[in-house]
């Protein structure tokens, strides 16, 4: 009898386990209904409702919504998109608000960061992560912007060369003269980017007695 209970026990874990890991999986791969969207979206900023009727016509309902976002993953060619309800000012290269942010995986060497930061403040670098982001109000200028920031780590662009071209670029976006750089990625992202770093507790543990710092 204590055998045939635990292997129901070993089974109904492993059915748990397996019930998990597929809510994990329908999670990325349902979509949120569309009478909820919008119920959610009349308490979006101008801006972010105008966006959000143009990434749903592209890549259909969002995966994720609340009151302060919409999410879609592994849509086109990012690893995620977020749709703010807020608005962020950005004036670089014109006037805008900055509502949607998208991502993409890759690892960038931290001696870059402070010429990616001057660049343009809504690229954001997630280092442990491994990932790269572009926040901005139309997808292919987050295209650019990454395109970019790309050129800027391979040292194919300075940071002054960077924002000329995009001004200049987005200039002729707005005339409906769309550049190659807004059209794609110009680099493969990364799939297994990140960097977890090492443990230094262990380390300062070593120079401790008694849990004071050894003189």
């Amino acid at each position: 009898m204590k055998k045939l209970d635990i292997t129901t026990s070993a089974i109904a874990i492993a059915l748990w386990f397996t019930s998990l890991t597929a809510f994990a999986q329908d999670k990325k791969e349902t979509r949120v209904e569309e009478a909820t969207v919008t119920a959610l979206l009349k308490n979006y900023s101008n801006t972010s409702q105008e966006v959000a009727e143009k990434m749903i016509k592209q890549y259909g309902q969002p995966h994720e919504a609340t009151a302060s976002m919409l999410i879609w993953h592994n849509n086109g060619p990012w690893k995620r998109t977020v749709l703010y309800s807020e608005e962020v000012a950005h004036h670089f290269p014109m006037p805008h608000k900055d509502v949607l942010e998208q991502f993409v995986d890759l690892d960038v060497d931290p001696k870059h960061y402070t010429a990616l930061a001057e660049y343009d403040g809504s690229v954001v670098l997630k280092r442990t992560e491994g990932e790269i982001s572009a926040r901005c109000d139309k997808e292919p200028m987050n295209i650019l912007a990454l395109n970019l920031a790309h050129d800027i780590i391979e040292g194919k662009k300075t940071v002054e060369e960077a924002r000329e071209f995009y001004a200049k670029t987005a200039a002729r976006a707005m005339k409906g003269d769309m550049d190659p750089y807004t059209q794609k990625l110009n680099f493969q992202p990364d799939n297994s980017a990140g960097f977890k770093d090492g443990p230094a507790v262990g380390d300062v543990m070593k120079g401790m007695v008694g849990g004071e710092e050894k003189k």
